[in-house]
């Protein structure tokens, strides 16, 4: 029997971002509390995503979602994560109010923790990538419009991380063709 690595690429791919998933969930958390929602889209949620971006990118002006999404449509697959805002009885002060109380007068603000638990689960997750050597790249653009399309529920706060099993990397250079022509 002869397997071609082609053949089960993509399904190699999901099955990375599966364990990414696990690496994020069980990532230290402040006082061990989880505010993650983590999902993986592929096939055609992919192009929904990238379709979002483009959207987005009219509505705000912001052209590198148009490069950015053309990522997304040259990925096997994407791990979003988010996080929804909290606080953690600590009075840390490091989210710029002096005790818990007085932040949550701010709901749209985000604990230092929200931040930090969200950061420290996408580390755990892009090093199950790069262990793996699936190529990968972390981006707010994805996140932002993953919060738009409402993929994860209550999150205030995502990134995404899209993978690719390829002959090149497709994050690394990057140059969009709908970029350049919105530039000239």
């Amino acid at each position: 029997m002869i397997i071609n690595e082609t053949d089960g690429r993509k399904d190699q791919v999901v099955a990375v971002a599966k364990a990414m998933m696990a690496a994020a969930r069980t990532a230290p958390k402040g006082k061990g509390t989880d505010r993650l929602e983590i999902i993986t889209l592929y096939g055609d949620d992919l192009h929904r995503l990238a379709e979002e971006m483009r959207r987005y990118s009219e509505k705000s002006g912001f052209k590198f979602f148009l490069r950015d999404a053309d990522n997304v449509e040259q990925s096997e697959a994407v791990v979003l994560l988010g996080t929804t805002y909290g606080i953690f009885n600590l009075n840390c002060g490091f989210c710029g109010f002096p005790t818990c109380v007085e932040k949550e007068k701010f709901p749209a603000v985000p604990g230092a923790f929200n931040s930090g638990d969200l950061g420290i689960a996408i580390g755990s997750a892009v090093s199950v990538a790069a262990d793996m050597r699936i190529d990968n790249r972390v981006m707010y653009s994805v996140g932002r419009a993953a919060l738009d399309l409402g993929l994860l529920g209550e999150c205030k706060a995502a990134y995404g991380i899209l993978l690719s099993c390829k002959g090149k990397n497709p994050y690394f250079d990057r140059v969009s063709t709908r970029s350049q022509e919105t530039k000239r």
